[in-house]
């Protein structure tokens, strides 16, 4: 939580979580403008094998729980033939398009779009080796310029990724526009822990144990300090749910999980 100076119950660790931050920030440093990408690029090439693994660690096998939920929420059709479609932006290992498919009973086509080949990668093989290749397409490009037409898609969904985007406005924007009317976006993401008590817990883990772990799993500490400083600088719950509705959404909603450590955040295309 908190207060009107913008630090947490927590002290140390807070930050504004202000949207005008979020292009020249990365974790705790300011860099230039234009420089964040290539910098968060090289992170996630640096994570791409273990970083399933990783997200197993760091969060107690959550991140599975909180994704299943997602996925619950997206109900996706059970019907084949409907040319159901769902874009999974930042989703390069393939972790929530699988979860879609196979929940659907393989009735719909999901579409993975991540900037880092590296991910793609990852996310191409475990595909094919599922047998899923023919259900799920991987296609690199940039969330703030998305490389398809208006319309195209029934669901957009983004997990533990938007965070990353320098111009999250943009990133909005373009969901929106591929979304066909009555068309719903899901994002699933870190955010500011609601519950007393716990944010202590969780900021003493974050910033002391996850980058001994990373080190200790990878070889590399820092592109999980990194990771640990992006979720304090990103926009809180209301925050996060303005810019959604800024970006023509309706209905805009978001569900906490486990104390507000994640947040599911839902918005339609009326």
């Amino acid at each position: 939580m908190t207060d009107e100076t913008g630090f947490s119950s927590a002290g140390a660790y807070a930050s504004s979580r202000a949207p005008e931050d979020m292009p020249t920030s990365f974790g705790f440093r300011t860099v230039r403008e234009g420089e964040k990408q290539g910098l968060v690029n090289d992170v996630f090439h640096k994570v791409a094998n273990r970083y399933d693994i990783m997200n197993d660690l760091m969060s107690g096998g959550l991140h599975r729980v909180w994704k299943d939920a997602m996925v619950s929420t997206l109900a996706p059709p059970h019907t084949p033939g409907r040319g159901w479609k769902v874009l999974d932006v930042a989703g390069g290992t393939g972790d929530i398009a699988t979860r879609i498919v196979e929940r659907s009973g393989r009735a719909v086509e999901a579409v993975v779009l991540d900037i880092n080949g590296s991910m793609l990668a990852v996310g191409q093989d475990r595909a094919n080796k599922a047998g899923l290749s023919g259900s799920i397409r991987f296609s690199q490009g940039n969330a703030e310029v998305l490389p398809f037409p208006d319309r195209s898609f029934d669901a957009y969904t983004i997990a533990f990724g938007i965070r990353n985007v320098p111009e999250i406005g943009k990133a909005l924007s373009e969901a929106y526009r591929v979304l066909k009317r009555g068309g719903r976006f899901l994002c699933l993401e870190f955010s500011e822990v609601d519950m007393p008590g716990l944010d202590r817990i969780y900021d003493a883990f974050s910033f002391h144990v996850i980058p001994a772990m990373g080190q200790a799993v990878t070889g590399d500490g820092e592109p999980y300090r990194y990771l640990v400083e992006s979720i304090r600088k990103f926009p809180n719950q209301e925050r996060f749910a303005q810019m959604i509705r800024t970006a023509g959404f309706e209905r805009v909603t978001y569900r906490n999980y486990t104390g507000g450590i994640a947040a599911l955040h839902s918005g339609w295309k009326l």
